[in-house]
């Protein structure tokens, strides 16, 4: 089995499709490792020039950089060429960033936005990281004040035709999972949720989607690096070392690639996209290389043995 990373998926549920392959700017706007302007145009111009046409970002990306810098390679294609998703739920201040859920916040955050983008109109809108991570104690609070204030703000918008699907982007797959019950929402992305080494979203949440025709857009496939780099490639698991059993686990997987003769990244980039729900998995590219790379493990074949295989062990 093989993907072509350029071919467009439809949302289920709205007027939008998106490349097999999307573009993520987590590293275009020097989070984790600097990244220059002109390595990030470089890097954008590959993705738009070898046909990828899905691109997200967001305003907590390099405080509000990654916003820029797409909006900047973005403004030089033809609309008609890009889907451009970003989010709300954290508004940039001088202090740093503001969490803020209500529909005046929302509002003001998506305006924020494309005046950063330099665009009219933004696709997709995702609320963005109402999870246990940033909210702890709090994250029922903040849930509520979202299906109060963030839904209906963005619903408005979407009757409104100036956004063309709304949903939400975190990675608690059962807070996912209450906001597919009880909002509206076109579509979820999934961070590091359904990947070779965890997937905790396959027992409810995906099913839950798919059910309901919530597209699921699958982000950090490569579970922030190891998934690229091998377990011995220094690579991070869930933006830190990795465990000793996450490491043993990742040799174990390595080793029927090497019996199939698959690549552990392609592995990874292909793993989610076999699943109904699924419709792109998203992935922070830093250089026109890794573009290239990208598209290359996409394109290869993966033998359904390999997939088999790695199932029963």
């Amino acid at each position: 089995m093989a993907y072509e990373p350029t071919a467009v998926r439809a949302l289920p549920r709205a007027d939008v499709a998106v490349s097999t392959l999307g573009v993520g700017s987590t590293a275009l706007a020097g989070m984790f490792a600097p990244t220059s302007e002109d390595e990030a145009q470089a890097t954008l111009r590959a993705a738009a020039d070898a046909g990828l046409r899905y691109f997200d970002t967001a305003p907590q990306y390099g405080q509000g950089l990654g916003e820029q810098r797409v909006g900047r390679a973005l403004r030089d294609l033809g609309r008609e060429r890009f889907i451009l998703s970003t989010k709300v739920g954290k508004l940039l201040t001088p202090a740093g960033i503001e969490f803020d859920y209500s529909r005046a916040g929302v509002l003001r955050s998506v305006e924020q936005s494309l005046e950063r983008l330099g665009l009219e109109r933004i696709d997709m809108v995702f609320i963005h990281d109402v999870n246990r991570k940033y909210h702890g104690e709090r994250v029922e609070e903040r849930y509520r004040e979202a299906i109060a204030g963030a839904v209906p703000a963005l619903a408005e918008l979407r009757r409104a035709g100036a956004v063309k699907a709304i949903g939400v982007a975190l990675n608690d797959v059962d807070i996912c999972a209450r906001f597919v019950r009880e909002a509206q929402i076109d579509a979820v992305m999934l961070p590091a949720r359904y990947t070779l080494l965890d997937q905790s979203a396959a027992d409810e949440l995906l099913p839950l989607c798919a059910a309901r025709g919530v597209a699921v857009l699958v982000a950090a496939p490569f579970d922030s690096g190891i998934l690229a780099t091998g377990a011995d490639g220094g690579g991070s698991y869930n933006y830190a070392p990795p465990s000793p059993e996450i490491v043993q686990r990742t040799r174990r997987i390595e080793s029927v690639c090497r019996r199939h003769g698959v690549a552990l990244a392609g592995a990874a980039l292909q793993f989610a996209l076999a699943h109904p729900a699924v419709r792109s998995v998203v992935v922070g590219m830093r250089s026109a290389l890794e573009v290239e790379a990208n598209l290359a493990l996409m394109r290869a074949d993966i033998p359904e043995a390999f997939w088999a295989e790695l199932k029963k062990a």
